[in-house]
């Protein structure tokens, strides 16, 4: 497998990247956390709600204590599996995935009060797009920091 597929097998999943490498302890404990998580928060009735548009029932369904450990489950889930495939090779390669996971989590914190453009986007559409800018932070200080320790 290379770090894409493992990559892509984790954001379908947590664990299930871990689970195709051969790693069956950490997958199924990924995958054992994610359904326990998305249980309790109720993950998946907010996904629900939110792609229906309705955006305070989401609000309403969603156990925010449950549903703040998700987002770092999540990209140390997708981390763990790139990097098992070799994915680690850049020196700083784990920043976006950790950006990724504040951001989102941030998202998640003002999911219920913060409206783009008069809109409020919720618990699932909020922290989605705060993927984006986690990324990019994380991406551009890796950089950086690549280009110190090659002076």
């Amino acid at each position: 497998m290379n770090e894409k597929e493992a990559l892509f097998w984790s954001i379908a999943l947590p664990g299930f990247g871990q689970l195709l490498n051969g790693k069956w302890v950490k997958g199924i404990l990924f995958v054992v956390l994610e359904y326990l998580i998305n249980i309790q928060a109720k993950f998946n009735e907010a996904i629900i709600a939110s792609f229906r548009g309705n955006i305070d029932l989401a609000i309403q369904l969603t156990d925010f204590q449950w549903l703040m450990f998700y987002p770092c489950l999540y990209f140390f889930a997708m981390w763990d599996a790139f990097k098992d495939v070799g994915g680690e090779k850049q020196p700083y390669a784990f920043l976006p995935f950790v950006f990724a996971a504040y951001f989102v989590t941030v998202g998640l914190i003002y999911s219920t009060e913060l409206k783009i453009f008069g809109i409020l986007l919720g618990p699932v559409w909020l922290p989605i797009l705060f993927v984006i800018p986690g990324v990019a932070v994380g991406l551009l200080i890796q950089k950086v920091l690549q280009k110190r320790i090659a002076r």
